[in-house]
């Protein structure tokens, strides 16, 4: 109102005083208005930040909460994806994009009530134009949403890609295959390219509406005014004045149009959020109410079989009992179900029928964390973590005493190699210990698992990546290890189980021989010929 006040009052009376007066009380305001937003702009903002960074640790908490089974059909660089890119659309809904929604929206309200008390009947004629852009955008954010959706999951499968092709570059450089990496990547972005050209077209509709909308408008403002002011029906103050607040109304309202773009993706991505965060987390399923608050370690499968698609059973009617102290062998051919046997006594997966269970108890009704703080696992490709020796060594248990941490990296034969390193235990290995040999780093997974002491030990070809001398050293640091413990063994070298108390010979999923070294090779059966032939060799 300070230009009809400037043109009507001041200008025509020439009073400088005045002029001053309206100068500083404008400035003052603009210093308030600007003040304003920039601490509206901020504490949304950092609250937007910090919210993210809330959601970010619930949604990996959530993620790390899920079984196995969910992690066999995913890949991990789209599960960064969404944990570290979906929640980003908090910054659009509370950050900035509300900030200029609400600071928008009530110029809007207070523009119109003004432009209203200017003239009626020239405000209804700029709300029709207003009205025909605000049906627009509703259907084009319709339209947009779902591509904005898809948009996640494309970027979600692109980066996946990425992550694996930089964690597998050794193998791709082997095989002289950057080109072919180079087109699937290329294939991803021109997915995401397409993707983006979709909500263009949708974006550029609204933009290109709005501007002929606000320029018939304008036309239409201009010759109502005009013939207004002809017939000193309104002053020239009054015309200059709706001018301005005609453009404090429509600009918010087209500015909400590249807002309404951002909150809609946001909302796309928290979608898919939202789905992560409904999966059911393995302690979260009602049967699993027992607290497991002391274990003796008799494990026993009563009638289990598996299969990981429907219909397609991999084992069958499996009937085992090892008891506590034991140490029980599996052995036979490459895919016959012996990892899934492991796997289901580790209850990294669960039976599709029959019973495992420990001391009498079923797993499936167990809380898993009371089951496996009392587990050890040595796999035959054991996962280090980017950082030192030290550190991936006390993974299982970050506040073992000096004294247990010396006596597993004794028992290990750790010191052997960290006693030839510049830094020792301090030492980096790099992403999944790249700079250690294979034996060295299946020294260190042992190591880890004498360090967290555990009841019932599943070793998934532990000497596999050993030469012979640290083969031998480490089966005896092993057999140490397995005292007193539930000991279940994977192995492809039959010499490394000659003292086990049972070894089970699974052949498609089924227990095909069962006893001991002796017995077995009394029998002449398949393990008969599988010892047989590895002495050969």
């Amino acid at each position: 109102m300070a230009s009809k006040y400037l043109i009507d009052d001041v200008i025509v009376k020439k009073d400088i005083e005045m002029l001053w007066w309206l100068i500083g009380g404008v400035i003052l305001a603009i210093i308030l208005q600007a003040s304003t937003s920039f601490l509206l702009t901020r504490i949304l903002s950092v609250q937007a930040q910090y919210l993210i960074r809330e959601l970010r640790v619930k949604v990996q908490e959530k993620v790390l909460s899920l079984p196995i089974s969910f992690f066999d059909n995913q890949k991990s660089g789209a599960l960064v994806s969404r944990i570290m890119s979906d929640v980003e659309g908090v910054r659009n809904l509370i950050g900035t994009g509300l900030v200029q929604l609400i600071g928008g929206s009530f110029a809007s309200i207070v523009s119109l009530i003004l432009l209203l008390r200017i003239s009626v009947s020239m405000t209804l004629f700029v709300l029709i134009p207003v009205s025909i852009f605000g049906i627009i955008a509703l259907k084009a954010f319709k339209k947009i949403r779902p591509i904005f959706k898809k948009r996640t999951v494309i970027n979600a499968q692109v980066k996946g890609r990425l992550t694996e092709t930089l964690a597998g570059v050794r193998v791709i450089k082997g095989f002289n295959a950057e080109k072919q990496e180079q087109k699937t990547f290329e294939k991803g972005t021109l997915d995401i390219f397409e993707n983006v050209k979709k909500s263009l077209t949708a974006t550029a509709l609204m933009s290109s509406s709005s501007t002929f909308l606000l320029g018939v408008a304008t036309a239409g403002i201009m010759g109502i005014g005009g013939y207004y002011m002809m017939n000193d029906i309104i002053s020239r103050g009054d015309f200059l004045s709706f001018i301005m607040l005609l453009g404090f109304m429509v600009a918010p309202i087209l500015q909400m149009s590249n807002i309404g773009s951002q909150i809609t993706e946001a909302f796309a991505g928290l979608e898919r959020t939202e789905e992560l965060m409904n999966i059911t987390s393995e302690d979260d399923l009602p049967e699993r109410a027992t607290e497991l608050n002391k274990i003796d370690g008799n494990i026993k499968f009563k009638n289990v079989r598996f299969a990981y698609e429907e219909g397609k059973e991999v084992i069958h009617n499996i009937n085992l009992e090892a008891k506590k102290g034991t140490v029980t062998a599996l052995v036979g051919s490459s895919g016959s179900g012996k990892s899934t046997i492991a796997s289901l006594a580790a209850s990294f997966l669960k039976p599709t029928e029959g019973i495992v269970s420990i001391d009498e108890h079923d797993i499936s009704t167990l809380k898993l964390s009371s089951y496996r703080k009392n587990l050890g696992v040595v796999l035959q490709d054991e996962f280090l973590f980017e950082g030192t020796i030290l550190e991936n060594i006390i993974f299982g248990k970050p506040n073992a005493s000096k004294v247990a941490i010396e006596k597993a990296i004794k028992a290990a034969y750790v010191s052997e190699f960290t006693d030839r390193f510049e830094d020792g235990l301090e030492t980096l290995i790099g992403e999944r210990g790249v700079k250690l040999s294979g034996g060295q780093r299946q020294r260190l997974a042992i190591a880890r698992a004498i360090l967290a002491d555990p009841k019932i030990l599943i070793l998934d070809e532990a000497t596999s990546n050993l030469d012979t001398e640290s083969e031998l050293m480490i089966q005896k640091s092993l057999e140490h290890l397995m005292e007193g413990r539930t000991t279940i063994v994977i192995a492809h070298r039959l010499s490394t189980i000659r003292k086990a108390d049972q070894i089970l010979v699974i052949e498609e999923g089924n227990i095909v021989e069962q006893g001991s070294h002796d017995s077995l090779l009394d029998a002449k059966g398949r393990y008969f010929d599988l010892y047989t032939y590895q002495s050969k060799i």
